[in-house]
């Protein structure tokens, strides 16, 4: 898997992962671009999210979706074309439409339209008969703030209705959800968050760097980050390995600590 051998790295693990995934977010990919993105981080990737409706207007939906799959990476459309189905009452053809296009994955979210969050949990658990499923809770609207113990309790009760991961909001912008308009993270609604929950169950949506890295200082090199770019892939990874100035300190060996 590396060019060369460095010792005393974390340990990785390895595809298929339970834990320390890479979801990668493909806003419109072109063939060419998503064949370069395999080509060069395949190893990496654990699962690409057709961003927000762009599946509606993607050229050469199926051939891109091959091509993915042929890869060993898992598909699915974003949360908010779910959301466009639900809204127009179209849960049966969403359904269908996600068997139509062989997806392995399905994402539940609500950060766009009101949803009771007992209908929520029955589409879980509806579409765990056929799917794994990833739910996402927090808003994506920016300034509505959710209180962590609601946080908790969907996520706990989402997990209970069959989602496989929960993901933890934060748009393609990584401004709202579990970040501060800055960017920064409410570290105290993470915090509370991971007294009830367990990491290993969370997705953290974590589109910029100094978001990955903290992350990664929190919770290891094997914690879940998704809304990657696809240019920002093999970057991560070595954020991961601690072979980037945000972690290095972080992963050097302990008899190297003066550095």
């Amino acid at each position: 898997m590396y060019n060369f051998e460095l010792p005393q790295l974390p340990e990785r693990t390895v595809k298929s992962r339970e834990t320390g995934i890479t979801m990668v977010m493909d806003k419109g990919l072109s063939l060419r671009q998503a064949e370069d993105l395999i080509n060069s981080s395949d190893d990496y990737i654990d699962i690409v999210k057709l961003g927000f409706g762009t599946s509606l207007v993607t050229k050469d939906l199926d051939k891109k979706l091959s091509l993915y799959h042929s890869a060993g990476i898992k598909t699915y459309f974003g949360g908010t074309l779910f959301e466009a189905f639900i809204v127009r009452d179209m849960f049966d053809q969403f359904r269908g439409l996600a068997h139509k296009y062989k997806m392995q994955c399905v994402e539940v979210s609500d950060g766009s339209i009101q949803m009771d969050h007992d209908q929520k949990c029955h589409y879980i658990e509806v579409l765990s008969k056929d799917f794994t499923v990833l739910s996402e809770v927090g808003s994506k609207e920016e300034g509505i703030m959710i209180r962590p113990n609601l946080w908790i309790t969907m996520m706990q009760k989402e997990l209970e209705a069959g989602a496989w991961k929960v993901i933890a909001e934060a748009r393609e912008s990584g401004t709202v959800g579990i970040y501060r308009p800055n960017g920064n993270t409410h570290v105290t609604l993470v915090n509370k968050i991971l007294k009830n929950v367990s990491h290993e169950n969370i997705l953290w949506e974590a589109p910029n760097k100094s978001q990955q890295a903290w992350f990664i200082s929190m919770l290891g090199a094997n914690v879940n980050l998704g809304n990657i770019a696809p240019d920002d892939v093999i970057s991560l990874e070595t954020l991961r390995l601690g072979l980037r100035g945000d972690t290095f300190k972080q992963f050097m060996p302990e008899n190297n600590q003066q550095v």
